[in-house]
């Protein structure tokens, strides 16, 4: 218990000296505004029609209301977590390597595997921390604009459908880790999560009755945002999900406790 307190704690204090981290919660908090002013746009198509591109961005929105302000920001969590957990997970693991720091770290007075599950827990306590901050900042966002149809009784089962799909993206961490690790760096894992949207994006449109074989779209398909024509996820989907995620749990900590570092 002592090492992985004193290998979060280690791991706490890179994320604080860093910028990436009050960068990413700045990032985040100002999609969540700007989500709030795509709402208050599209009730106002005097205001969309002076730019083509706003009012390009608006003309796909399902409505103006909060049933759709729910549904826009599932959506945008969808794609929005697998980017973020992405690019913070490739940093912090592919960071030790292009930084010089794998070989102090494990020179460290604790087992491999206690560093990559300090890793995963911070990582994934953070990406949570960035997905509160969105859909708090779009809330509020919404309601300072005044967006028409607020149901208090429409907010939880939102807020429980928004936060399952954040948990679910959260836990797909364990697989970049992993190429992280194994690429050494920032660039194949990048290239890894950028490959992952692209694949989901054509299953969907491709091969919809594909999609519960991939763990990348159970969070779609849990959501019901993908459509009601598209299959809903069963055990299977569930298994595969789970296998990924330890798939990519055990296969970081074998690669950091037997690759050769040096």
């Amino acid at each position: 218990m002592k090492e992985i307190k004193a290998a979060l704690w280690m791991e706490i204090l890179k994320v604080r000296r860093t910028k990436i981290f009050p960068i990413s919660v700045y990032f985040f908090i100002f999609i969540g505004i700007m989500m709030g002013f795509l709402m208050f746009v599209a009730r106002h198509p005097e205001i969309a029609n002076r730019s083509a591109t706003i009012s390009t961005k608006t003309s796909f929105l399902p409505g103006s209301d909060w049933n759709a302000f729910f549904d826009l920001m599932i959506q945008l969590v969808l794609t929005l977590g697998v980017i973020g957990s992405g690019i913070i997970t490739s940093w912090n693991f592919g960071r030790e390597f292009s930084d010089r720091t794998v070989k102090d770290l494990l020179s460290l007075p604790v087992p491999r595997s206690t560093i990559v599950l300090s890793k995963l827990i911070i990582l994934f306590v953070w990406n949570i921390l960035l997905s509160i901050c969105f859909v708090v900042t779009a809330i509020i966002s919404g309601l300072l604009l005044q967006v028409p149809g607020w149901s208090g009784t429409a907010l939880t089962p939102f807020l429980v459908t928004f936060m399952m799909c954040v948990i679910f993206n959260s836990l797909l961490i364990t697989p970049v880790a992993l190429i992280a690790s194994a690429g050494r760096g920032y660039m194949l894992p990048i290239s890894f999560i950028i490959l992952i949207l692209i694949f989901t994006q054509l299953l969907f449109v491709g091969l919809p009755d594909l999609t519960f074989w991939f763990p990348w779209a159970l969070p779609a398909l849990f959501s019901g945002v993908a459509g009601e024509a598209l299959p809903s996820p069963g055990y299977i989907s569930y298994l595969i999900f789970i296998l990924t995620i330890l798939a990519g749990l055990f296969g970081t900590i074998a690669w950091w406790r037997y690759t050769d570092h040096r």
